[in-house]
């Protein structure tokens, strides 16, 4: 630290600008890769309308291969890996459709007057 009052005083303006010069280099880098990731997703989302417009129906599992990189990344910086389905687990089967539930007689359900007046059930 100098001893002197106006070399302190400069010193202390000039780390106060350097931080200053490293947080708008900073958050410029952040915006520049901001701007990038958003038109790459703009690139893919066109991508995969052109796809399923042509009919190609449902999209590709991921392969393997990038797979198998991104469980090495993660495991290179110290992600957590979370279970991620097999190809077999992403396949849709076909939804089972509820069968319709009995239908009670009108004989059964009880319309009369005094009954639907009232408040009890």
């Amino acid at each position: 630290m100098p001893s002197e009052p106006e070399s302190a005083v400069a010193a202390f303006t000039r780390a106060g600008q350097d931080a200053v010069t490293h947080a708008r280099r900073v958050a410029g880098t952040a915006l520049a890769r901001n701007v990038r990731h958003r038109e790459d997703n703009r690139e893919l989302m066109k991508a995969y309308a052109r796809h399923r417009l042509a009919g190609g129906g449902a999209v590709e599992p991921t392969p393997r291969v990038l797979r198998g990189a991104a469980a090495r990344f993660r495991a290179a910086c110290g992600l957590p890996m979370p279970h991620l389905p097999t190809e077999a687990e992403l396949v849709r089967s076909e939804p089972e459709v509820p069968s319709p539930a009995a239908r009670t007689s009108d004989e059964e359900e009880d319309f009369s007057q005094l009954r639907i007046m009232s408040r009890e059930p």
